[in-house]
């Protein structure tokens, strides 16, 4: 599959590493293009030249940039992604870090109303970027959520996430990156709190969280 994996930061780096281990061609992009092009060095990625050039005829695009920069690369990419696959893997954080920065529709959500000839997936916002990464701990596969109103596109996001080394799981529809959102923030918020590492994830015990 063909990738663009817009922002070249840990997430941006974290699952180009992962895209890339399972087989995927990777094309990265970034508004400093000296830090995609430093990742597509160090990675064996494709670096483009502009973001907009890099979602043009990619099979799937990766928004791993600061939810504070959402805008601003829809703005600039909006016209290449209708119809494509757009998975958001972003958090709505306040700029303090004091919490969420939406009110009521998720981040995702609103993405999708920013671009409604796209289809929009939430995906890969619950893992920090080791763990995305390296998507096991201490022999346990971490939990790899999914939510999206396209089925088609949402079952596209759960092959990558398995190939990814991920435990996919179908969270439901895009309203629920909603608490998709809000599970990323309890584990931030954590790590804070607590002073962590920074490397813990989530994982649904039982059996229904064990099927595929």
């Amino acid at each position: 599959m063909d990738i663009t994996i817009i922002g070249a930061g840990n997430v941006g780096r974290a699952l180009t590493t992962s895209a890339l281990r399972a087989g995927n061609t990777v094309t990265v992009s970034s508004a400093n293009g000296a830090t995609s092009a430093a990742l597509a060095s160090e990675t064996g990625a494709k670096a483009a030249e502009s973001n907009r050039a890099a979602a043009e005829g990619a099979d799937l695009v990766v928004l791993a940039v600061p939810y504070t920069a959402v805008v601003h690369v829809l703005d600039d990419i909006g016209p290449a992604l209708a119809g494509q696959v757009v998975v958001d893997a972003t958090n709505p954080l306040k700029p303090d870090y004091s919490g969420l920065a939406t009110d009521g529709a998720s981040g995702a959500e609103q993405i999708q109303a920013r671009i409604p000839s796209a289809r929009v997936v939430k995906a890969f916002n619950t893992v920090f970027a080791a763990r995305q990464a390296d998507p096991q701990i201490a022999g346990i596969q971490v939990d790899g959520y999914v939510a999206a109103d396209d089925e088609e596109a949402k079952a596209l996001v759960l092959d990558l996430v398995k190939s990814m080394g991920l435990h996919p799981i179908d969270a439901g529809d895009l309203s629920m990156a909603r608490s998709l959102e809000a599970l990323a923030w309890l584990n931030i918020s954590l790590q804070m709190r607590h002073g962590w590492s920074w490397q813990s994830a989530w994982k649904l015990v039982g059996p229904e969280g064990d099927a595929s």
